[in-house]
């Protein structure tokens, strides 16, 4: 038997409440250690939180690709970890694997068609990326971009982005940026991140929306209008940009994070000024799932990492060290306490 630490929710905040850190539970259990055939003993190297996660604590998701966590049993999300034994012919020891569906605990024994092997080459030895700017965030941000946002080299085009200091919207940007729009701007939370956009990733302005009017500041830095709005965040920070839009823009519907604590439908519903102006303007806003573009996650990873170890793409982290503080890790991330992506380190 294997000693082990895992974390499970042990109580919901409700359709319309914010989570604390008291809706998970730390325990200490053991597992057998004992392999079938096709199964692996990992251990886990780093953990995920995702703003999405929040729909998970619900009994309903609001979402058909997202079941929901069940009380009292081991949260799960994205993790990256190591393959300790093996029963699996394509999964050696030693094997750096990632996946979705990675229980939060500090050792797990996982079917090996859950796993996914990954080079840590990719990432110049950040294993942690494989959950962020060469993962699933990553991936989102790049397809997002391309399939939706429309970006024409040489256009002059302006892009904005919400929830631009997060995972998601940092990497986002940049690939406006570098897809050759001449203006991208950011909206965060903080004056400490609007600096970080504009210094460290190359955003050509951050507006922080808790200090004054964002309306204002969008006029300021986007004279031409708007272009490309990649929205993470959705609520009155979307209408401000969805108003000054030029027509024939695109809004890419990534998330609605400031809505996840509220009992509304996915997408949330739009005010009737917002409304009117997408109809008006003949603005596309359609719902992007990253999920939809399986086929091409290959060729999508392997463009980010070469941007990644040129350096073309700056990578932004928050490392929470300990599984026990998944909990607090994730209600920060919630908050908005994370620059770049939150991560919980488990073990070296």
């Amino acid at each position: 038997m294997l000693n082990v630490t895992r974390v499970v929710l042990s109580s919901r905040p409700g359709n319309n409440g914010q989570p604390v850190k008291e809706n998970f539970r730390v325990e200490e259990t053991t597992t057998s250690s004992e392999l079938k055939e096709g199964q692996v003993l990992v251990r886990t190297l780093y953990l995920s939180v995702d703003p999405y996660m929040r729909c998970r604590m619900n009994d309903d998701t609001g979402a058909d690709y997202l079941l929901p966590w069940r009380l009292e049993e081991c949260v799960d999300g994205g993790g990256v970890g190591v393959v300790k034994a093996s029963k699996n012919p394509d999964l050696s020891v030693g094997t750096i694997v990632t996946s979705f569906n990675w229980h939060w605990q500090t050792y797990d024994v996982m079917d090996g068609s859950l796993l996914q092997k990954v080079d840590p080459g990719m990432v110049d030895g950040h294993v942690s990326y494989f959950l962020g700017a060469v993962g699933m965030p990553g991936l989102t941000a790049f397809f997002g971009v391309r399939e939706k946002g429309h970006v024409t080299a040489g256009a002059q085009q302006t892009m904005v982005v919400s929830g631009a200091a997060g995972a998601c919207g940092s990497v986002a940007g940049q690939i406006g940026r570098l897809d050759g729009c001449k203006t991208v701007v950011g909206i965060c939370g903080s004056d400490q991140k609007c600096q970080t956009l504009v210094k460290e990733l190359g955003f050509t302005a951050g507006i922080n929306y808790r200090n004054g009017d964002v309306s204002s500041a969008l006029r300021e830095h986007c004279p031409r209008g708007i272009d490309i709005y990649f929205d993470n965040v959705g609520g009155p920070i979307s209408d401000a940009v969805i108003s000054q839009m030029n027509p024939g823009a695109h809004v890419i519907l990534c998330g609605q994070i400031s809505q996840y604590n509220k009992d509304v439908p996915y997408p949330p519903p739009l005010s009737q000024d917002t409304q009117d102006a997408l109809r008006r303007n003949n603005i596309t806003r359609e719902r992007f799932i990253v999920l939809n573009y399986m086929e091409k996650h290959a060729e999508g990873l392997m463009q980010l990492s070469h941007w990644v170890k040129t350096g073309q793409i700056k990578v932004l982290e928050t490392v929470v060290n300990g599984i026990q503080n998944m909990g607090e890790a994730f209600c920060s991330m919630m908050t908005g306490g994370n620059i770049g992506k939150q991560v919980v380190k488990i073990s070296d």
